[in-house]
């Protein structure tokens, strides 16, 4: 399984970015994915999470200025975000957990969820 993050960049504030995470040696229907971001140290909180028989997941800093989509054809899941602050600077990474899966804080690529990508750095100035 892999799961391979790809998009980041430097932005400035008020810009837009589209991470994608391209998932192979799983189906979308047995995993939910979810975008994480590391905040102090190395835990992780959820941004974003899609499932295609549960419900999805945000974290309170989304504020509706992010967007999660799937592209089944193309393995990929994507996370859309607009209107950035300095604040949204950080490592995103994908990861992969059970259906049903509420995604919670964790350590960054730790064994609680199933799969996780390498990560994707992300920087607002």
């Amino acid at each position: 399984v892999q799961l391979v993050e790809s998009g980041g960049g430097s932005v400035q504030s008020g810009g837009s970015l589209r991470l994608s995470c391209t998932v192979s040696g799983l189906r979308f229907g047995d995993n939910d994915i979810a975008w994480y971001r590391q905040t102090s140290g190395d835990e992780c909180a959820l941004v974003l999470s899609i499932s295609d028989y549960g419900r999805s997941y945000s974290g309170d800093f989304v504020k509706g200025r992010f967007t999660i989509s799937q592209d089944n054809a193309a393995n990929t899941v994507y996370l859309q975000m607009d209107n950035l602050t300095p604040d949204d600077t950080g490592v995103y990474y994908c990861a992969s957990d059970a259906v049903g899966s509420d995604f919670p804080r964790v350590r960054c690529r730790s064994g609680r969820l199933y799969y996780w990508g390498q990560g994707t750095q992300v920087t607002v100035s």
